[in-house]
């Protein structure tokens, strides 16, 4: 069936969006069927409705068009890439996947662009961006309708890239088929969402979904010094540009030196040997740099602003985010809510810091359960002291949460305060001159800002 021959003003799967002559495409999620919102989608407007398998139990109008379908997600990732005439064929789309870095490369990515004088929309966790235009993210990945929607506008804007946020989830619900990446980046693959995936496997193979789809015209940048990297080069047609640390890879750093305020590395990749210097912090952003660096060799871009783009970046919300203090000790904010991304934040400051390093974390409430007690077991491993608190439980009781995440413990250098701007407040008064203060877990959200919470209790 071809949306042409619909004749149709616009397709959905959302019955609230239905307006007059909509297509409503019914699709059955995790814990709501489609199907229960027939009835609404035809009161809206809905000329058309789709199903998948069987007849609905609800009576269709005469004047209403039914049509089943063998598969409703993919029906509807194709539906809309024809509707909205297959921007993504005339748009560079960069898709970033993995469990750690893709907000960070996005940002990147769009930097470099810009220096290089290319438009660049952005479609992540914090936003969805393209020339003056943000709007708030609900989703890593939006849905397809949503997606394409947005690729057509950024195609009518002129812009030549677009760097994709590429979620696990939008990969086993199809929200991303009929998309033409131009390149698919791998950052790493550690634990979590187990709440949606049944095990690390299953996880991997969401990931892998993007990599096994693209064209032999497209590129495959890949972290050579993560475990998974050499199964991804194997089941993948494109083209593999590889980048590291340890690994020998297309692109590498060396002689790497970190500090409180930055990093700076030799890079080192086919005809380039050049001293890089960065604002960002840690060695996980070493690899998101390189994987930035290898998209932008991959495209030709001008290598003098690649260089310009990086060295001048400052930072991205809520990522390892420093929070101004004249009381002798360094605050950040970071985002991590992973067992591998607060080990990665914690050993990148340990080296740098002169005194005590204090965290304050928590875990979500309804997401992977078994990453609990291993977050409680990284964080008191490698901390001076940890504060125990709430990261937006949902209808998961708080104090549950926290003994999830106290099962992992051993020592006895952390204490738990639910309430988590009185936690804040806790890590604020136990600093000392020379320490350092993490505040992990929500990074740029904006329901309950820490950047601001820690500059309301140190006013």
């Amino acid at each position: 069936m071809k949306i042409a021959d619909m004749k149709i003003k616009g397709i959905t799967c959302n019955s609230k969006d239905v307006k007059k002559d909509f297509a409503f495409v019914a699709i059955k999620g995790n814990s709501r069927n489609g199907n229960c919102f027939i009835g609404e989608a035809i009161a809206r407007g809905a000329c058309i409705v789709v199903v998948q398998g069987g007849v609905p139990e609800i009576k269709i109008p005469a004047a209403v068009r039914l049509i089943t379908v063998k598969d409703s997600r993919s029906f509807f990732a194709q539906a809309c890439a024809e509707f909205y005439h297959y921007p993504s064929r005339d748009i560079r789309v960069i898709g970033i996947t993995g469990t750690n870095g893709k907000t960070t490369i996005t940002y990147l990515i769009e930097t470099i662009a810009k220096k290089a004088g290319y438009g660049c929309g952005v479609i992540g966790t914090i936003s969805h961006r393209f020339k003056d235009k943000v709007i708030k993210a609900k989703n890593t990945t939006p849905g397809a309708g949503d997606l394409q929607g947005y690729l057509s506008k950024m195609l009518k804007q002129r812009v030549r890239y677009c760097a994709m946020e590429v979620s696990s989830h939008a990969l086993d619900q199809e929200r991303v088929g009929e998309i033409n990446f131009s390149h698919a980046i791998f950052t790493n693959l550690t634990q979590d969402h187990l709440d949606y995936h049944r095990n690390l496997e299953d996880y991997f193979q969401a990931k892998a979904k993007l990599f096994r789809s693209l064209p032999e015209d497209s590129t495959a940048i890949i972290n050579n010094d993560d475990k998974y990297s050499r199964r991804l080069k194997r089941l993948t047609g494109a083209k593999v540009i590889t980048y590291g640390i340890n690994n020998k890879s297309i692109v590498m750093a060396r002689d790497i030196k970190f500090s409180i305020d930055g990093s700076s590395f030799t890079l080192v990749a086919p005809k380039i040997k050049a001293k890089i210097r960065t604002g960002l912090a840690g060695k996980h952003n070493i690899y998101n740099l390189l994987a930035a660096i290898a998209w932008g060799l991959s495209e030709d871009l001008d290598f003098k602003d690649i260089k310009s783009g990086i060295e001048q970046f400052k930072t991205v919300p809520g990522r390892l985010e420093k929070v101004n203090c004249d009381r002798g000790y360094d605050i950040f904010v970071d985002y991590a809510h992973t067992p591998d991304a607060l080990f990665n934040v914690i050993t990148a400051l340990r080296p740098l810091v002169r005194g005590r390093i204090i965290v304050v974390f928590g875990c979500g409430g309804e997401r992977d359960r078994f990453k609990r007690p291993k977050m409680g077991r990284i964080v008191t491993r490698l901390a001076d002291h940890a504060i125990i608190t709430s990261d937006n439980p949902r209808s998961e009781d708080p104090l549950r949460i926290i003994q999830d995440i106290r099962k992992g413990i051993s020592k006895n250098n952390f204490c738990e305060i639910p309430d988590r701007l009185k936690a804040i407040k806790a890590g604020l008064s136990l600093a000392r001159k020379g320490d350092c203060l993490i505040i992990a877990g929500k990074g740029h959200e904006d329901n309950h800002s820490d950047r601001k919470a820690v500059q309301k209790c140190l006013r």
